[in-house]
């Protein structure tokens, strides 16, 4: 039974050998498909983007300066004004009363001067002949200094009406702007204090106002000091994005650099000129401003979703001339629209995958299949703020 048992289980293994022979090998995968772009090297200019509301280049607010009741008003809120235009009406008649008095007041010490004169003029050679006593003379030159202060001040009074009277005639003191008045006619103004009527602002040229941190503002004032003796770089000028998203057609200038950094903020304010002739922008607008920091020369780029980000670690799939795929680790720098400059970890004319990132491990074998990269001509790195 032994014998026969043993040559049952040989044959038994022979014959599922046998079968295991007859099955087809197991087929291998394709490798995975992924698409590649080349790192490009393109010269990439570096801005500094802040975000900033324009004000008016001069803002005048115009008061009542006298009390009077308010005749009126003869411009159109919100429009363009000339210097010099007549912009309210306060009733003139208390004023032109007020002038009639004080006039009449200076002819009255007028009157009063030319008699101590008189007297004067008439006792000076009657003393010198004891006709009339050295007192009767110090009295009339007392009277005849009296006289003239009241006169001095009588002037003075009608000075003062008259420039009240010419108060209540306000005129526009630049060409701008005009707001939305606080009083209309018929209103009291003046009484206890010089009533605010309105604001004219001169919005060309505008100011636009931003905040930059001490760090950006040693990048701005660095990048000025390495300028000095160099040809101007493209793109110098100041760009302004509006609200709406378009760029403001004209480009803008640094007027002023606030004296200290303000302690509250951190920030140092800094304002920006642009010209306005359309009067396109007005005071309180928003927008971001873009300031050239410097130019990337010789940049390496390739697209931001070829780029993975693992705790603060930067990596990029390169794919070598054998279609294998190497992870490595790269330093990036600022982006440019849906590019990123990548600083140190690849090399111009290197493939990365650009999609398909996924599928695939380090050391794969993959096909690969060109993506062009987007065009960068004239794109722009951004620190945004």
């Amino acid at each position: 039974m032994t014998a026969l048992h043993a040559r049952l289980a040989i044959t038994a293994a022979v014959i599922l050998l046998g079968a295991a022979c007859d099955q087809p090998a197991a087929v291998q995968p394709p490798p995975p498909e992924v698409y590649v772009t080349e790192v490009v090297q393109r010269d990439v200019p570096v801005y500094l983007e802040l975000v900033g509301q324009t004000e008016g280049f001069q803002d005048t607010e115009l008061r009542a300066r006298v009390e009077g009741f308010l005749n009126s008003m003869t411009f159109r809120e919100g429009s363009f004004v000339k210097q010099g235009t007549v912009l309210y009406e306060i009733d003139r008649k208390p004023l032109e009363a007020l002038l009639a008095q004080a006039r009449a007041d200076q002819a009255t010490a007028q009157t009063r001067l030319a008699k101590a004169d008189n007297d004067v003029k008439r006792y000076t050679p009657l003393v010198a002949k004891q006709a009339v006593s050295q007192q009767e003379l110090d009295d009339a030159q007392a009277e005849q200094d009296a006289a003239r202060s009241q006169l001095e001040a009588a002037k003075a009074n009608v000075e003062k009406a008259v420039l009240d009277l010419s108060y209540t005639r306000i005129t526009a003191p630049i060409s701008g702007l005009i707001g939305t008045t606080e009083v209309k006619p018929g209103s009291l103004v003046g009484r206890g204090e010089n009533t605010l009527l309105t604001t004219i602002s001169q919005v060309d040229p505008i100011l636009f106002t931003v905040g930059v941190t001490e760090a950006d503002y040693m990048k701005v004032a660095r990048r000025a000091t390495d300028r000095v003796g160099e040809a101007a770089p493209r793109a110098t000028g100041i760009q302004l994005t509006l609200a709406d998203g378009t760029v403001y057609p004209h480009e803008g200038k640094v007027s002023v650099i606030d004296r200290a950094v303000d302690p509250t903020t951190g920030t140092l304010g800094i304002q920006i000129e642009f010209p306005n002739p359309e009067q396109l922008l007005r005071p309180g607008q928003y927008g971001r401003a873009r300031i050239l920091l410097d130019t990337r020369r010789g940049a390496m780029l390739v697209p931001q979703r070829a780029v993975q980000e693992l705790q603060n670690l930067y990596s990029v799939a390169v794919v070598g001339p054998d279609n294998k795929v190497v992870f490595r680790n790269v330093k990036v720098g600022p982006r440019v629209d849906s590019l990123w400059v990548l600083e140190d970890g690849v090399k111009p004319g290197e493939q990365v995958v650009a999609e398909g990132l996924q599928a695939i491990a380090d050391g794969a074998s993959v096909r690969t299949k060109p993506m062009p990269p987007p065009p960068v001509e004239g794109g722009a790195a951004v620190e945004k703020k």
